[in-house]
């Protein structure tokens, strides 16, 4: 298989080349510490294209174009601000500045602060509660459909899917109601980079989706796509480098090639593998496998009594959990785990009391939103003490694991029942960052 931007950069260093360019190490062995490949890292000049000013033959857009065909959207762009970049570049691509946007509550931070820095005005999106898996379960099409008669004026509708928890949502479904408005869909598909590798082709209802690399693939930190249909390469190019650096990481999108060359060949078989010996301890484990929701077929979830207690033995057993919570252990399976993963696992569980998974109750409704986004964020702010907040407009998110929704969003008010809400599971922040009161009287 083809590996073009890789290839250019490992025949650029063979060559005897004095480079008087970026980055300051000039690709010198001995200069960078040993674990840096500074032969790879270059900057841009014909020789190796440039992200955002591609010209014909150019090794990154053919790149590009590889995984565009791999994952069956029409365009693709790479990202090294990780999924964030994606996230403010996406909701630029379709939803412009200053108008309103279908948001789903659970997304994450990266889109309430698109929100501010693009003056959008947000209608949220709920989840329903899966009472006895303690999450929130997939978006629902009708949601869509309501929250689009109400408010005709929001043309996008973003949503996250896979959740944390692994909760799939019907794209399909969601994109056809979408369309049917007139709305572009746009999905937060950052911990779902490896799902159309096995099989899902979800993703390609969708209008935008944002996927991070670095999360489910062998992949560096910070690497991340963007993935449109119905898109032009520069339109794109357009809304990433809004946010992103002019002088992008080229070990990174060089990795982005190598990987998906990977995932194309061995790594699509191992992934199948992988989800397989998943499905095997979901069944042996008490694991989150609610009714009639689709889930990511590589992420298991232990439902515990307490899921810190369960987390912190793992992590006494020598395995590294990825997020817990009252109720849940999140473990994520990769192509990098063999069946060797499952077993230390298993053995580590061993003399571990489980326990009965915690029953947590759904959050409350929404509170009032005061100040749109823009203005929460940059209003003048004050710390106040946990017990002083109610009645305070928020500055930042209340977003506690569970449910991983804003219990309060930035420019919302945080009234009692919220606050007794967060107390009852747990969530204590000490000091909350809050909007100065004068400012609250700002017009929407």
């Amino acid at each position: 298989m083809p590996t073009p931007l890789y290839d250019r950069l490992v025949e650029l260093s063979q060559l005897p080349l004095t480079r008087l360019d970026m980055p300051g190490h000039h690709g010198r062995p001995g200069i960078a510490p040993d674990f840096w490949p500074a032969w790879l890292d270059v900057t841009e000049h014909p020789a190796t294209g440039d992200l955002f000013d591609p010209e014909e033959g150019d090794p990154i857009a053919a790149a590009q174009a590889l995984w565009a065909r791999a994952t069956g959207m029409d365009a693709c762009l790479f990202l090294t601000g990780g999924s964030t970049q994606g996230i403010q570049a996406g909701l630029a691509l379709t939803a412009g500045a200053g108008g309103e946007v279908l948001l789903d509550r659970g997304s994450h931070r990266s889109a309430f602060n698109a929100l501010a820095l693009l003056d959008l005005t947000p209608h949220y999106l709920p989840r329903p509660w899966l009472e006895q898996e303690g999450v929130t379960g997939p978006i629902q099409p009708q949601t869509v459909e309501q929250a689009l008669l109400c408010h005709p004026k929001a043309k996008t509708v973003c949503i996250t899917s896979p959740t944390y928890y692994g909760v799939l949502s019907d794209i399909p479904a969601l994109a056809a109601v979408c369309h049917r408005h007139g709305a572009k869909l746009m999905v937060d598909g950052a911990h779902g980079a490896h799902l159309p590798f096995l099989g899902y082709t979800g993703y390609r209802a969708a209008d935008v989706v944002v996927v991070s690399a670095h999360k489910t693939l062998p992949a560096p930190g910070q690497t991340a796509l963007l993935l449109a249909q119905g898109y032009r390469g520069a339109d794109l190019r357009w809304a990433a480098s809004l946010t992103g650096s002019s002088s992008p990481s080229y070990v990174m999108m060089a990795a982005l090639d190598v990987v998906r060359d990977y995932m194309e060949g061995e790594g699509r078989q191992t992934y199948t593998e992988v989800a397989a010996r998943v499905e095997h301890l979901r069944r042996r484990l008490p694991a989150l496998r609610p009714e009639a929701v689709a889930l990511d077929p590589t992420r298991l979830v232990l439902r515990c009594g307490d899921g810190h207690r369960v987390a912190r033995a793992l992590m006494e057993r020598g395995v590294y959990y990825e997020m817990a919570d009252r109720g849940h252990v999140v473990l994520i399976f990769t192509c990098a785990d063999g069946p060797e993963t499952a077993d230390a696992l298993t053995a580590a569980l061993e003399g571990v009391d489980l326990g009965v998974g915690a029953v947590l109750p759904a959050p409350p409704a929404p509170p009032q939103q005061v100040l749109t986004p823009r203005q929460a964020l940059f209003a003048p702010t004050q710390e106040v003490a946990w017990e002083e907040a109610e009645g305070r407009v928020c500055a930042c998110q209340l977003a506690p694991y569970p449910p991983g929704i804003p219990v309060v969003a930035p420019g919302e008010k945080a009234d009692k029942k919220h606050l007794a809400y967060l107390a009852r599971i747990g969530y204590n922040t000490g000091r909350i960052k809050v909007v100065k009161d004068r400012w609250t009287n700002v017009p929407m």
